[in-house]
């Protein structure tokens, strides 16, 4: 696999998120034995970046991560989340990034990854009630330490990225980012870029939209959260068809998969773009991969980028609130 880099982080040019091992999407048909799998099959294949965090869970995908990665640790560049869970009482689900939950959130995280650093930490979602200041500065103090070798931040805007790196610099902001999703254009791109900072696109495939593997709201599992998403409702979903539909025939031209041609999309955008496809099985898994290796023509990259927007927010309100732009 082709390398780039984040920041000053040297990372393999396509990643695996790791959330989907979880259930954060449904629970239906998890097998933590091949996720496990799944997770030694990416680096065998070249891939360096896994991603995780405390929230998934909570807790648990980062302890099945640390399984996995526990005798390849060298080949990992391991990345994880902080704030989306208040271990002062509030629990999971709770913005809080005070410099006391950071260290215990770090502590609970080293432990349940069986690791003495963590190669790049993220703010998960940016909290309001503490200056952004104090968290870089509470990271900067980590990075002192040997925990954390990178920070980074989670859906965060320009002003936030700017306060932030000012402090300490940040290696990589982690938002989404798709054929469906395109709202880090305008600004935070061309900031990140300013900066010398790196992006890392999770959902790059639409929550599986873009995958082609669902092609009505009936291949949804019943408990599967995306049932909530404003852009696989009744209406919405359908309206949303027509993205795939320009993605499918770019896909029959170029003999590739219709995931192979939005990760290709996703990587002409820029060297300093990593995308994390998150993946529980090995087969999808070296299908996203093989993506490194499809090259779109400029009329196809063309086609791709006119595609109509999506119809639908790409979080529920609640979550819509909390991302920063």
């Amino acid at each position: 696999m082709q390398h780039t880099t984040l920041g000053t982080l040297d990372v393999g040019r396509i990643g695996l998120g790791a959330m989907s091992m979880a259930g954060v999407y449904s629970r239906e048909g998890l097998d933590d034995a091949e996720a496990v799998r799944t997770i030694h099959r990416a680096l065998d294949l070249g891939v360096t970046l896994v991603d995780t965090a405390e929230i998934y869970g909570p807790y648990t995908n980062e302890e099945l991560v640390g399984r996995a990665i526990a005798d390849r640790r060298d080949q990992v560049v391991l990345a994880t989340k902080f704030g989306f869970v208040s271990h002062a009482g509030a629990g999971p689900g709770h913005l809080d990034s005070s410099p006391a939950n950071i260290r215990t959130a770090v502590e609970g995280s080293l432990r349940r990854l069986g690791t003495d650093h963590i190669d790049l930490y993220y703010q998960h979602r940016v909290d309001p009630a503490t200056p952004i200041e104090d968290v870089a500065g509470t990271l900067a103090d980590l990075v002192a330490e040997g925990k954390v070798r990178h920070i980074g931040l989670s859906e965060a805007g320009p002003e936030t990225i700017r306060r932030a790196h000012a402090v300490h610099p940040v290696t990589a902001v982690q938002s989404e980012y798709s054929l469906w999703t395109r709202d880090q254009e305008p600004k935070v791109l061309p900031l990140l870029r300013e900066l010398g900072i790196g992006f890392v696109a999770y959902s790059p495939l639409g929550r599986g939209f873009l995958t082609g593997a669902i092609r009505s709201r009936a291949d949804l599992a019943a408990d599967d959260s995306r049932t909530s998403n404003p852009r696989f409702a009744d209406g919405n979903f359908d309206a949303n068809l027509r993205i795939l539909a320009e993605v499918d025939a770019v896909a029959a031209e170029a003999g590739a998969t219709p995931a192979q041609i939005a990760l290709a999309w996703l990587l002409a955008q820029g060297e300093d773009i990593v995308p994390i496809p998150g993946t529980r099985h090995t087969h999808r898994l070296e299908e996203n991969l093989a993506a490194d290796a499809v090259k779109l023509t400029g009329e196809q990259l063309a086609r791709l980028t006119a595609v109509v927007p999506a119809v639908g927010d790409h979080h529920t309100e609640a979550q819509m609130r909390m991302l920063e732009r």
